[in-house]
């Protein structure tokens, strides 16, 4: 069995979770200071956000030089020495490639932009005859996807900042460079990666214009961004993609032990997220769950009802990352945190079929930190403020000792500022209270890990009524049955699975039986052998 299947994956985002020497940005030698934390929590591998060079336009998502690491995080020697120190505690390392697009300072970029050898490796086209992009595609940063370059006379295209040019896919010497890059890293050590944008490597070679989305159909989530208001079935999301991911895939493969996922932030299906391990990636995760707020079985159940039709597809599962509003917050928490709900939906997390991401601070129930507009440095936060403050409040510094100067993430002055709030729910505080969060999700993480049913099993679900989420994870002898009061009152559920199962010591909540009738308290989770 592949280790992937069922692994728990732990994503730092390396500027924000220790640093080493003061400059106010993590660093690999701050990491590695705290893999006996990570190693701790018993999870299975490490997913690092971009570590690559990078003017951070997009923090560290335009790639200046795929061969080198950020000197901000320190040098080639220092990662060697993050994999050595990692691999001893038995934890994998992933890094986060970027190769829909590059930064317009790599070199490669030049060299297209001057029409060298490279002229062909990003997407050219002419403009129209009064001068405007060559047709609709709009960036997912606002405005046309098309910046007009004087020395070609020509526009190039960007699906995000205009400092982020996509690369040809379609020229089979831009993607042989492309998969060099992931040859490089596998060679050097590492045991995979998570593909950024994986849903937008190819693009329609006619540039035909995108359709709109029809007026009826528009959501608020819709209207929340303009490039949500047409369909993106040209500029990305082809069927076409699916052989890239393939091929990605396979390169990966050659290299024994390795794994690759994606992010897959449109288009599911259209563009290979849900395909089966042996037809585009090992796994993928979508928006779908990253996008839900409202606390309720409805979100889990209409994921699983579409993963359902591609039987084959190994999912990755995940409530939030370095992208999204943090869990608690989005789904109904207050701006101190809410101990109860954090539980919930990290036991929710570590119960569904899949290989499960956890972002940094999840484990302490973090809530989203709200920033002035002068603190934000995401150019998201830039464009929609005060709208949409972007993504910085889920990147704040990892709070260590509630005692220290900036939360023991830095002796210096840190790139964003600690969350106020977090000084309460830091790893310090957290270690030496039994009750906190952090405890309980390293006790579940430890059960997960001895119950083949949670790690592998089939998912199975119960006919339960909203809020309660009812559902079993089986594989062979090994059959858990999971139940969860998704509301913040108390509920009673009858099943009568329950008068039979064995109640194991894992929820939180509080949960009483009486015969086939459960009573769940508000934010409560069940678990029990059957």
């Amino acid at each position: 069995m592949a280790w992937w299947r069922g692994a728990v994956v732990y994503q730092v985002y390396i500027r924000s979770f220790c640093d080493s020497n003061g400059d106010g940005q993590g660093d690999f030698a701050g990491l590695i200071g705290k893999l006996d934390y990570i190693a701790g929590l018993g999870v299975d591998a490490i997913w690092l956000s971009p570590i690559h060079p990078s003017p951070n336009r997009d923090w560290g998502y335009d790639v200046s030089d795929y061969q080198d690491v950020h000197p901000d995080y320190g040098t080639l020697a220092d990662f060697d020495a993050l994999l050595k120190a990692a691999h001893a505690r038995g934890l994998k390392i992933l890094i986060d490639e970027v190769l829909c697009h590059t930064s317009d300072e790599h070199t490669w970029f030049a060299d297209s932009r001057s029409k060298g050898a490279k002229s062909d490796w990003y997407v050219w086209a002419d403009p129209k005859a009064d001068g405007t992009a060559p047709n609709n595609w709009l960036s997912a940063f606002g405005g046309p996807a098309w910046s007009y370059q004087p020395g070609r006379r020509q526009h190039y295209h960007h699906k995000f900042l205009r400092q982020q040019p996509k690369l040809n896919w379609h020229n089979k010497d831009a993607k042989s460079a492309a998969l060099a890059v992931l040859d490089f890293w596998l060679k050097r050590g590492a045991d995979g990666f998570r593909l950024d944008v994986a849903n937008a490597y190819v693009h329609d070679k006619t540039l035909a214009d995108n359709e709109a989305v029809p007026f009826g159909e528009r959501t608020p989530a819709v209207w929340a961004d303009a490039a949500n208001l047409q369909h993106h079935f040209h500029d990305s999301n082809l069927p076409e993609n699916i052989a890239c991911l393939d091929e990605i895939r396979r390169t990966v493969e050659r290299h024994a032990d390795r794994f690759v996922f994606g992010e897959f932030s449109e288009g599911f299906e259209r563009s290979g997220a849900y395909a089966a391990p042996d037809e585009g990636l090992h796994a993928g995760y979508t928006f779908f769950m990253l996008r839900a707020h409202e606390l309720g079985a409805k979100f889990i159940k209409d994921n699983f009802a579409e993963l359902a039709r591609h039987p084959r597809h190994w999912p990755c599962v995940s409530f939030c990352n370095h992208d999204i509003v943090r869990t608690v917050t989005r789904f109904g928490g207050g701006p101190d945190g809410d101990p109860a709900l954090a539980k919930l939906m990290l036991a929710l997390l570590l119960s569904i079929k899949g290989t499960v991401l956890m972002y940094q601070g999840e484990e302490l129930g973090l809530p989203e930190v709200d920033l002035r507009r002068d603190q934000l440095k995401d150019p998201v936060g830039d464009l929609y403020y005060p709208l949409f403050k972007g993504r910085d409040g889920c990147r704040t510094p990892m709070p260590w000792d509630a005692e220290a100067p900036n939360l023991g993430f830095t002796s210096g002055t840190p790139w964003l500022p600690p969350g106020p709030s977090h000084r309460a729910l830091a790893v310090s505080k957290q270690n030496a209270d039994t009750g906190s969060v952090l405890h309980f999700a390293k006790r579940f993480l430890a059960q997960r890990k001895d119950s083949a049913a949670l790690r592998l099993g089939e998912m199975v679900f119960g006919d339960a009524p909203d809020p309660v989420l009812s559902f079993q994870r089986i594989s062979g002898e090994d059959r858990v049955l999971c139940i969860f009061n998704m509301s913040r009152e108390q509920v009673v559920f009858r099943d009568k699975a329950i008068s039979n199962a064995i109640p194991v010591d894992w929820g939180c909540g509080g949960a009483k039986i009486n015969g086939d009738e459960l009573a769940l308290a508000p934010l409560s989770a069940w678990f029990a052998r059957i």
